[in-house]
């Protein structure tokens, strides 16, 4: 592919010779190649345009930028918005992939991974394989690999869009943030499906958005950007969202002018598992349980029901892919022998832990168990609420170790404890994280909710600069195994 093909479409002005092969795109310029069009990118700390000398002297054919550099030996290729460019740039050297996918965005204050990993499982339940892009990291075939955003950058989304083509997938689910939106990150293609959750204050202040309506404007994007949009009509500020719109819109919610309809929600509790349920009407109809706990899920339910339902999924798909979804490290079920309930979940601040502690409790179990460390080199204060709050919501705290950093365990688990003496909660201390699960294995009692807090979907512990493996499923199994009781 030469420059003058990969810029096809794109508004410009070129400075030199554009009929120059191209063997990559790239926005480091730590990785520029002979035959590299090195695209000049602004953040918070830096400026790609101060590096174009740099890149053309590693064998760049061309810079892509948005204001005069210094002058460079190969071609310059002036643009609007760099950031948009490479959008562009990148969809075009990975050959269009988004156009061989059926593609949805979910957009959303919260809500949004577990919403991707329903309508993936809906989806693979339909016989449509399904990829993932999210905060979690991206999906394919199974396999997962971690991303720096929840939204990565253009030319990742593009790089794995084309990966899960060449993997046989036929729809990919993108987690589509506000800061994605805003930083072009989703250009140079069409969604078919635009999912808004909810929409509430987030992300406010910092190098993300200065108030709530930039906030706002930018998650708006997104239907400006799809062929069909799809909207809570409960949430009060849809008609916000969706302002300026450019597709059709379909809605979902418990209200009656809603098309896609959930009615007499209940919690699901039986051994070993939480869940939610829900009578659905609508274009599709029936009863519905959804393996993840939380009366909230019944939205992220509804909204995947929505979106599968456009591609081609019936209520059996429905029905099998929400009983079997499992959203790692979100509310995440482990199998376990005995009557008790034991969950994974990411919560690693006091908001989260809330959030988790709350949705557990309205369940009534006999004792609610935490298991949670937190973070070194992060503020006390967090530490502070973190205990104050399991201290109030769990009948028993069990205080561990996390990614202590370059800290001390014992010094953080001293923070922790403030927080807890301010509250009458039970808690003992295990600052070996492996040892304080084996403890809650061996002494649950029937009827119990475990939850380790904090880790989540990380697979390791961070300790004095260190990635060390640890995988809490791993750890549960291995227990498990070591005392014969699977």
């Amino acid at each position: 592919m030469n420059l003058n093909t990969l810029l096809e479409g794109i508004p410009c002005t070129v400075t030199g010779n554009a009929d120059m092969p191209v063997t990559g795109v790239v926005y480091d310029s730590r990785k520029v190649q002979p035959g590299s069009v090195f695209v000049c990118l602004k953040g918070i700390s830096f400026d790609g345009h101060q590096f174009a000398a740099q890149a053309a002297a590693a064998g760049a054919v061309a810079i892509v930028a948005e204001q005069d550099i210094a002058p460079v030996s190969c071609a310059v290729v002036r643009v609007e918005n760099t950031r948009e460019a490479l959008a562009c740039l990148s969809a075009a050297w990975f050959g269009h992939p988004a156009r061989e996918l059926k593609v949805i965005g979910v957009t959303g204050t919260k809500g949004k991974t577990t919403s991707t990993y329903m309508i993936q499982s809906i989806l693979e339940a339909a016989g449509i394989p399904t990829g993932i892009i999210g905060t979690i990291g991206t999906v394919i075939g199974g396999q997962l690999t971690p991303n720096a955003n929840t939204t990565p950058e253009s030319y990742e989304i593009q790089q794995a869009m084309r990966a899960m083509v060449e993997a046989g997938c036929k729809a990919c689910v993108l987690e589509a943030s506000s800061i994605g939106l805003r930083d072009h990150r989703v250009d140079g293609f069409t969604f078919d499906i635009g999912l808004f959750t909810n929409f509430s204050e987030d992300h406010i202040g910092g190098a993300e958005h200065k108030d709530m309506a930039e906030y706002m404007a930018c998650k708006a994007m997104l239907f400006r950007k799809c062929r069909l949009g799809i909207v809570n009509i409960d949430d009060a500020n849809w008609q916000g969202i969706t302002k300026g719109h450019t597709c059709p819109l379909l809605s979902y919610g418990f209200s009656a002018d809603a098309e896609f309809r959930a009615a007499n929600d209940q919690l699901l509790k039986r051994s070993g598992y939480l869940g939610v349920c829900f009578d659905l009407s609508g274009p599709l109809s029936g009863h519905v349980e959804v393996d993840i706990p939380g009366h909230f899920n019944v939205y992220n339910a509804l909204a995947s029901i929505a979106v599968c339902y456009q591609l081609g999924a019936d209520m059996d798909a429905v029905r099998k892919g929400l009983d079997t979804v499992k959203v790692k490290g979100r509310g995440e079920r482990v199998p376990v022998p005995g009557d008790f309930t034991l969950l994974i979940d990411y919560a690693h601040n006091a908001v989260s832990m809330e959030n988790i502690l709350t949705t557990l409790r309205a369940y009534n179990p006999p004792r609610l168990i935490c298991l949670f460390g937190a973070g070194g080199n992060r503020p006390k204060a967090r530490r502070y609420e973190m205990g104050e709050i399991c201290g109030r919501l769990a009948d028993l705290s069990v205080v561990t170790e996390d990614n202590s950093r370059f800290e001390n365990v014992h010094d953080i688990i001293a923070d922790i404890e403030v927080g807890l003496n301010k509250t009458e909660g039970s808690y003992l201390v295990i600052p070996n994280r492996r040892n304080a699960i084996r403890w809650c294995l061996d002494n649950a009692k029937p009827g119990d909710v475990i939850v380790l807090a904090g880790k989540g979907h990380e697979d390791y512990q961070e300790i004095k600069g260190v990635k060390y493996h640890m995988d809490e499923r791993e750890i549960v199994h291995d227990i498990l195994v070591e005392e014969g009781k699977i």
